[in-house]
């Protein structure tokens, strides 16, 4: 790639990070240092200035990025081609392997799947659902087209909608801006405080029972739990979430039938329906939608029956 001389006089990892804008400039600074970019054939630093006119190359063998094992796990995918995967992630199925679960996990799925994936970062896995969450998330093949979507996330351009049936009957939609961050004291859990990560969560409500709500979510930012958290946070909190929900409860009335229903329901009732975003490749918008499973369908028939 030849540099152009308005560049002159600009460090060579700026220059880079324009002409390479599909790798991430931490990648293309690592790449510089250990010669696989160079000038002119030659190595250089990154803080090198440039006059203009010099040839840039890159000449690098994309190794694993850990030491994961692919596992024959099945996945359901939703759509696929050369640079995107997306996945309709079931109940149960952990993302990333971490501290007691370190196999039987998404990514292992992933690298059984793809083998390519195993120079990606995190197998391509670019964000997450909780274990307990179903839907849809996608997932990069490449170097490049984990750039660009990490790079989408970050400019908070990526479509993410959630369907989640809550405790309480909700009046009208609305919107929720407070701070995520690690618990004080249950290092496990998140809650709002007041130094946290922005955080920002709107909803909508799509229907209403006698003492529940079906709502629709949308989130503006990926926080860890962050869903689950404001909504406990407005005290509406999602059904079967047995670590921000608090004690059971239902509203006086209800029915032995869909009082089974919802004390039988063990997890969260929470879904990531809608997915969008701009392909990587083609810089054209593209979409996915995908039906509620069968059990948050079947909790909502319970509901529309008392």
């Amino acid at each position: 790639m030849e540099v152009e001389h308005s560049h002159c006089g600009r460090r060579l990892d700026q220059v880079a990070s324009e002409l390479f804008a599909d790798f991430s400039r931490s990648r293309l600074q690592q790449w510089i240092k250990g010669g696989q970019l160079r000038v002119d054939g030659e190595q250089q630093v990154s803080k090198q200035k440039l006059l203009g006119g010099e040839t840039l190359t890159i000449s690098v063998v994309l190794k694993p990025e850990g030491n994961w094992i692919a596992e024959d796990i099945p996945l359901n995918i939703v759509y696929e081609d050369d640079h995107i995967i997306v996945v309709n992630k079931p109940a149960g199925l952990v993302v990333h392997p971490a501290a007691g679960n370190r196999d039987g996990t998404m990514l292992n799925a992933l690298l059984h799947h793809c083998s390519q994936l195993e120079s990606v970062p995190r197998a391509g896995i670019v964000h997450r659902l909780d274990k307990d969450t179903t839907g849809l998330m996608v997932v990069a093949k490449t170097l490049q087209a984990h750039t660009h979507l990490v790079e989408q996330l970050q400019a908070r351009t990526v479509k993410r909608e959630y369907e989640a049936v809550v405790i309480g009957v909700m009046i009208a939609g609305g919107s929720v801006d407070q701070p995520i961050g690690r618990h004080a004291k249950q290092r496990t859990k998140m809650a709002v405080i007041s130094d946290g990560k922005q955080a920002r969560t709107h909803y909508s409500v799509i229907k209403r029972f006698e003492g529940h709500t079906y709502v629709r979510l949308r989130l503006e930012t990926g926080r860890t739990h962050q869903i689950r958290v404001h909504m406990a946070h407005i005290r509406y909190p999602i059904v079967g979430d047995d670590v921000y929900a608090g004690r059971f409860r239902i509203h006086r009335g209800a029915p032995e039938q869909l009082r089974e229903a919802i004390q039988g329901f063990s997890r969260q009732a929470l879904h990531a329906r809608e997915l969008g975003l701009i392909h990587p490749a083609t810089g054209e918008f593209v979409s996915w939608a995908t039906e509620l499973p069968d059990d948050m369908e079947a909790l909502l028939a319970a509901l529309a029956s008392e």
